[in-house]
């Protein structure tokens, strides 16, 4: 963030530091973490009054997001590294205001617009708009999908931060964590149309006889593959389409002639 400013603290306190004001009002600058967990710098309270701090904060999901320890050398490394650690200090808050569903729901509608949306894929990648543009962009869309006010805030901080690009991988390690945490397992499913709610609730029933745990759908539509599905769950992958049926006879149709 520039200067650190923490107008998404309504999202993100500092934890262990008592201290009655206006969390929108809060500005943080010149803070520094050392490798035993120590905080330096100083809190501005509002324009008059400011205080020093020097102490330790209680652990927390969130201080790695707030204030960036962790540095990374490969940028494959680094893109997972960094989704992860913004996924589960977004899930840690979600957790605590029981709103893990909620934000659930909220990421697979915008899991639905990455994929089918390329203006929004590259509106999230673009480095070439400014913090504000991303920002009011993202508030936007967010506005108009109806999306919750802690995803909203989320969003609002990834533009802050120059994190949109990340998204996806945020989707993916939040909808992830929250499958394992209840004992699920997650199937992405790709079909020539979109699924039905019953297609998709019959999908889960059928394949949670074949891997005895729950099954969350995860689904995205592909023409190309013409017809049937292609399901995918961790290693394993069913290929039943028809593009694939068709090639495979295409190629017994060469051993033949």
């Amino acid at each position: 963030m520039t200067e650190k400013h923490m107008a998404i603290l309504g999202l993100l306190p500092p934890v262990g530091l008592s201290i009655a004001c206006n969390a929108m009002e809060v500005m943080l600058t010149s803070c520094r973490a050392d490798r035993g967990g120590n905080f330096h710098g100083a809190i501005y309270v509002s324009k008059s009054n400011s205080l020093g701090f020097s102490k330790r904060f209680a652990p927390h999901p969130l201080e790695s997001l707030i204030w960036g320890q962790q540095d990374v050398s490969s940028k494959t490394t680094g893109n997972k590294g960094l989704a992860d650690r913004y996924a589960s200090a977004l899930y840690g808050l979600a957790e605590e205001r029981k709103a893990l569903d909620q934000v659930a729901e909220d990421f697979r509608s915008l899991q639905a617009m990455v994929k089918e949306s390329a203006d929004f894929r590259r509106f999230i990648a673009s480095p070439v708009l400014s913090r504000e543009d991303q920002k009011k962009g993202i508030a936007a869309l967010a506005a108009k999908a109806g999306l919750g006010e802690l995803t909203c805030n989320f969003l609002g901080l990834l533009a802050s931060n120059r994190r949109l690009f990340a998204l996806p991988a945020m989707i993916d390690a939040y909808l992830a964590r929250l499958s394992a945490a209840r004992g699920e397992v997650t199937a992405d499913v790709v079909s020539a149309k979109k699924l039905t709610e019953k297609q998709v609730s019959d999908l889960s029933a059928a394949l949670k006889k074949v891997v005895g745990k729950d099954v969350a759908i995860e689904s995205t539509v592909s023409p190309d593959i013409l017809g049937g599905l292609v399901v995918k769950i961790g290693s394993r992958m069913v290929d039943s389409s028809i593009r694939t049926k068709l090639q495979r006879l295409q190629l017994a149709m060469k051993g033949v002639g």
